[in-house]
């Protein structure tokens, strides 16, 4: 059988299956029980409500909240690997799993097919394999980018969320109103923590304990300061001690080592700016600086 006819029908095979498995997935996530529980929700906040404890719809146009109302029901117990890496770079629902094994199929196909065709399929097996491997590997590295980014958009936020929500605990609003409160406030500043805190708050409506919601968080992000918050607000829940002050203690812990990061970053500028500083700037400071002595030098010795 002809490799290129092989390789062709394998793609094919692959791309309809994917494409099937995926509007199955669609089909199924809105049938989901949960789904229409929160629909039934909505529609019945439809009559009127204090826009403080207006609580997260699935008719919301805001494209980030239907990325995070779709993530609901499932809590990272209930999900694969995959799924879990997805969330935790932001990427929410039963598609963006599909989407992301579906790139590493078709990407190293996509990579590879042209130089076995262009080389043949003798002398570009080699090339297209190794062009293979590096397009299978595009996607994770891609996504562990976007992790390292939304920890650090959480880190960086979280003293911030926590100095609205001791606004909020002490104005007189409970806990998961203060927390819906506090989303929408850091929704253009921290995007990032605000969907964390619409989900937290979009889990208890949906029948979770304010615990269980605390943990998913916390196994959502993988962020230190986010565990460390969690096991307080779950400590403080279970002794029902002050939340504001537990608050005010975790918001100055937060901030001391946010400018810790921030100094820790300073210090090691210096020590970057060394290969830059050599390879960049020093060669055109001596072509600028020694340049002209050098030619009349060259000239002088060729003269003689």
């Amino acid at each position: 059988m002809n490799p290129y006819v092989f390789l062709l029908v394998a793609g094919v095979f692959i791309a309809v299956a994917v494409l099937t498995g995926y509007a199955a997935a669609l089909v199924l996530a809105g049938r989901a029980p949960a789904r229409r529980r929160l629909q039934n929700l909505a529609a019945a906040s439809e009559g009127g409500t204090d826009p403080v404890t207006t609580q997260l719809t699935l008719d919301d146009p805001d494209p980030a909240l239907q990325r995070v109302a779709r993530f609901i029901p499932k809590s990272p117990k209930e999900m694969s690997r995959v799924q879990k890496r997805l969330a935790r770079g932001g990427f929410y629902g039963p598609s963006a799993a599909i989407v992301f094994s579906l790139a590493e199929l078709v990407l190293p196909l996509l990579v590879a097919l042209p130089f076995l065709l262009w080389l043949g399929f003798t002398r570009g097996i080699l090339p297209a394999a190794m062009l293979g491997f590096v397009g299978y590997l595009l996607p994770g590295f891609y996504l562990s980018r976007k992790i390292e980014q939304r920890r650090k958009a959480l880190m960086n936020g979280l003293p911030d969320a926590l100095d609205l929500l001791i606004v909020c605990v002490e104005a007189g609003l409970g806990l998961d109103q203060a927390i819906l409160k506090a989303s929408e406030e850091l929704k253009i500043s921290h995007p990032a923590l605000a969907d964390e805190l619409r989900l937290i708050n979009t889990e208890i409506r949906a029948g979770k304990s304010r615990l269980e919601a605390f943990k998913n968080f916390a196994d959502r992000t993988k962020v230190d300061d986010v565990r460390s918050l969690v096991s307080m607000l779950v400590q403080t829940d279970r002794f029902g001690t002050s939340i504001a002050q537990a608050l005010r203690v975790q918001a100055d812990v937060s901030r001391t080592k946010r400018r810790q990061r921030a100094e820790e970053r300073a210090q090691k500028l210096g020590v970057k700016l060394v290969f830059p500083l050599v390879f960049c700037l020093f060669p055109a400071m001596y072509v600028v600086t020694l340049g002209a002595a050098v030619i009349k030098f060259i000239r002088f010795f060729a003269a003689r």
